[in-house]
């Protein structure tokens, strides 16, 4: 951040990608020439992605395994083994390392080993295909090699934890007689269980590989290209220039960037170093509590996982999950995420109230017509992706035609012209940033398959379904548990598949709404990212603020409370997922804002003024019969309709009485 002429200026830093590295390099070493491999496979692949977008793909197991193989080299090049990075050099202080040079010799096998695969597949695909359930001796130690590859890359790319979790299941379905409980089953076979996690479309390459091979890496790439283009600057200066001037300014700057740049990037930590760096300073200069800085911007930036239209790659494999238009999904989660960042705007609103922030003078801000004259482009391109959708083009070609429109109308200004080395600094980037993803499902599918072969994912649906005894909300609270826990050590979308393999099967068998019951598991998969103990976008906002990290994430599991309740909500109320006629979506909405609202009162203790403990307990029981009115009404009390009168007229006469109505306007 800095001030030129006083005016508040967003300086964007910028990280080099591999290719620029390579071109600025002037010395040739090891570490250079795989920098080099790497820059050069990950253009390749991602205009292979292009050309496969417009032209169609190959057959299905060779497209996802070409895939998959590009992917496994980068994951063994840029993360060494026993080295930093790849450009650690293998002679320290002029002394060559065994164990620098045993790692390279390592890494050295396993890219060998998974590119010898790939030919072996390639070499007579038809053939290999036929041989489904009679391998030979040479499929079954190259599939065995194959599961080995991918849960090291996992180890590398994703963490040990969904490696744990994906040799538990793996044994499990080797062994399962030697389990006990509803773990108790048959045996498979080695050989059948290479059969289906290698040969066939159920494990590896199935329904996870498959939407990052098609939707999601194209998705990623046109977010970097977006972002190349100078994307971030201009997210930040539109939000400073909305809502600088209002009461709470930077931060709720901090909410509406973070939202925006959430649109095109699903990653949080991400986010809030990007927008973090400018906007956690300017909150702490203009006066918020260091602590609470990080907070708003740790939740602001998490919000970018559940933001259409690509919600952190989940939104593409939910669809394929349900069977379901792309559009659909990204509709249904459009309003539970306004619902998100509308509580944490009002949290920033009331804290600014409270604490007496001054607001940013206008002088000060960027100026909105200047800043769209710039930018205009960047929200026109994301216009045009959504149109192509939504008259039928398919997801990786609406894609195509939105990095192509973006491309062409960045020469419009000078300052997001881009040249050829940012053109493919670009596709490296996305190619990179789709690697973690893009592995992280290979192994997802080996966790699906290893349930599936098992039989494990219809005893533990039955299994969860008794131990609620049929109570839908103590199951709700056993997901939500076991989302939050697998978090914490897996990647958003592997959590959400894994849970969407146990558990949510029997939210639907109990009579959640489908669409209601992946939401719910996606959204307890990334709210670990605010939760403690594990808060990595916590974490990560508390070194920018210099706040204590852990302090830092319990204000952000505050200020997020929604995150936890609305997905309660729209499984009890799922017309705010447009399920049912638009009225009712539109009357379910309105309570579910009020509610939430009345949760951030009650939260900061504040309402015009300080409230009183009695004030604060009237506001929170009329907030959850806003919230949660058919929940309240399967007590037994009044019918759902009853219990919504009672909210809205309870919530009217404090507000008639503390004047709130007005200053809900204002913020």
């Amino acid at each position: 951040m800095s001030e030129a002429s006083g005016r508040i200026v967003y300086n964007e830093v910028k990280e080099y990608s591999l290719l620029e590295k390579a071109l600025r390099s002037r010395q040739v070493s090891l570490g250079q020439v795989i920098i080099v491999i790497c820059a050069v496979l990950s253009i390749s692949l991602a205009l292979f992605h292009a050309f496969t977008a417009v032209f169609g793909t190959p057959e299905s197991r060779s497209f996802r395994s070409t895939h998959l193989t590009v992917m496994l080299v980068l994951a063994i090049l840029l993360n060494p083994l026993w080295r930093k990075s790849a450009e650690t050099p293998l002679f320290s202080e002029g002394t060559l390392s065994f164990k620098k040079l045993t790692g390279f010799f390592i890494d050295a096998f396993l890219v060998l080993a998974g590119i010898g695969i790939q030919i072996y597949t390639l070499y007579d695909i038809d053939a290999f295909l036929n041989r489904e359930g009679d391998l030979t001796q040479t499929d079954v130690l190259l599939g065995t090699l194959l599961i080995l590859l991918v849960m090291e890359a996992t180890r590398r790319t994703v963490g040990i934890p969904m490696v744990i979790i994906t040799f538990f299941f793996i044994i499990h379905s080797l062994y399962a007689n030697y389990f006990f409980g509803f773990f108790y089953g048959p045996p498979t076979s080695y050989q059948k269980y290479i059969d289906l996690i290698f040969m066939r479309s159920e494990g590896i390459f199935g329904i996870p590989l498959f939407v990052a091979s098609t939707y999601i890496v194209l998705f990623i790439i046109f977010g970097a290209v977006l972002i190349r283009s100078g994307a971030g600057r201009f997210f930040i200066d539109l939000a400073v220039a909305l809502t600088g001037h209002r009461t709470g300014g930077p931060a709720k700057a901090a909410v509406v960037s973070s939202a925006f740049l959430g649109t095109v990037s699903g990653a949080a930590v991400a986010n809030v170093v990007t927008t973090g760096s400018f906007t956690i300073p300017l909150m702490k200069q203009f006066g918020y509590r260091a602590k609470f800085a990080g907070a708003v911007e740790a939740c602001a930036s998490s919000g970018g996982q559940i933001t259409p239209p690509i919600m952190g790659a989940a939104a593409f494999i939910i669809a394929e999950f349900l069977q379901l238009n792309y559009l659909y999904v990204i509709a249904a989660a459009s309003i539970p995420t306004f619902l998100y960042f509308a509580t944490v705007y009002f949290m920033v609103d009331i804290e600014a109230e409270k604490s007496k922030i001054r607001k940013i003078e206008k002088d000060r801000l960027p100026r909105l017509r200047e800043v769209m004259k710039t930018g205009w482009h960047q929200l026109f391109t994301l216009g045009i992706l959504v149109v192509l959708l939504s008259i039928g083009y398919t997801p990786m070609l609406s894609a195509f035609w939105a990095i192509v429109t973006l491309l062409l109308l960045s020469f419009v200004s000078k300052a997001t012209r881009m040249s050829a080395v940012d053109i493919f600094a670009a596709f490296e980037s996305g190619v990179r940033s789709a690697m973690p993803v893009s592995i992280a499902c290979g192994c997802a599918g080996i966790i699906i398959g290893s349930i599936f072969v098992s039989g494990l994912g219809l005893k533990f649906t039955n299994s969860v379904i008794q131990m609620s005894g049929g109570n839908l909300f103590l199951l709700l609270v056993l997901t939500a548990i076991a989302g939050i826990i697998l978090g914490m050590g897996m990647t958003t979308t592997a959590v959400y598949i894994t849970v969407t393999a146990l558990i949510v099967p029997s939210l639907i068998e109990i009579g959640v709404v489908p669409m209601a019951a992946h939401l719910f598991a996606f959204y307890f998969g990334v709210v670990s990212t605010i939760t403690p103990p594990v808060a990595l976008a916590s974490f990560a906002a508390a070194a920018i603020a210099g706040s204590p990290p852990m302090a830092t994430a319990v204000e952000s599991a505050r200020i997020g409370i929604s995150k936890y309740i609305v997905p309660f909500v729209f499984v009890y109320n799922p017309s705010i997922l447009f399920e049912g006629p638009l009225w009712m979506t539109a009357v379910t909405t309105a309570m579910a804002f009020f509610g939430v609202w009345g949760i951030s009162v009650v939260l900061e203790g504040w309402w015009k003024g300080p409230i009183s403990l009695f004030t604060r307990i009237l506001v929170c029981t009329f907030s959850i019969a806003l919230l949660y009115p058919p929940a309240v009404a399967l007590m037994g009390f009044l019918p759902g309709y009853y219990i919504s009168i009672v909210g809205v007229v309870g919530m009217g006469i404090l507000a008639i009485q503390r004047k709130g109505p007005q200053k809900m306007v204002e913020a």
